[in-house]
């Protein structure tokens, strides 16, 4: 999902099972858009805060387990305690989560926290998105099989139309944006929608 050189890249938490991965492992390393996609950190910084506060409030709502772990290993990339942060109230917690996923190092964690959170907090509109597409998954919006080679641009309008309608175009945006990070280089027609279609602002 990113180019940078697996060695250089810090390992995957082990919270993350491969459930929590929108789209399958085969289908990474198809090096095809001529656009630049937006990486992790960089949807960080581009997106409205309020997404990011909905994203960790889910998290200790719905699996504390993740939020406590995602924050040890966010603490331990600056050389952090897990207590000094866990010491501040949540609202600082949260503007210093933030601060620290906008930093290119933190693109593994950031990303899969995004995965994470959509596969289990917004199926409906995976599956809605897949549905559209014709993407073949399990019913809550987890593909099944291989990801498309191609994003056919007709039914992507369709997908795009249907889902702004239905849910907060901002987390439409947003899940696009970790949508097209799942293959090499994203695909040229998502990539083009994100840049030309107003509507797909992040923030």
């Amino acid at each position: 999902m990113d180019p940078q050189p697996q060695a250089n890249r810090p390992t995957p938490p082990a919270y993350f099972p491969n459930r929590c991965l929108a789209f399958p492992a085969a289908s990474l390393g198809v090096a095809r858009a001529t656009f630049l996609t937006v990486k992790a950190h960089e949807l960080y910084t581009a997106a409205d805060p309020a997404l990011v506060t909905q994203m960790l409030d889910w998290f200790r709502d719905h699996d504390r387990n993740v939020y406590k772990s995602a924050v040890s290993t966010l603490a331990q990339s600056r050389k952090l305690r897990l207590v000094f942060i866990q010491k501040k109230p949540l609202a600082e917690q949260y503007a210093w989560i933030l601060k620290t996923l906008r930093n290119r190092q933190s693109d593994t964690i950031g990303e899969h926290l995004l995965q994470a959170w959509f596969m289990a907090g917004n199926q409906p509109m995976l599956a809605k998105f897949c549905n559209v597409m014709g993407i073949a998954h399990d019913g809550k919006g987890s593909v099944t099989g291989d990801l498309p080679t191609e994003i056919d641009a007709a039914k992507l309008d369709q997908a795009v139309d249907s889902l702004v309608g239905e849910f907060d175009p901002k987390l439409v945006a947003l899940y696009l944006h970790v949508f097209n990070l799942q293959t090499s280089g994203g695909w040229d027609s998502l990539t083009g929608k994100l840049a030309a279609d107003p509507r797909l602002a992040l923030a």
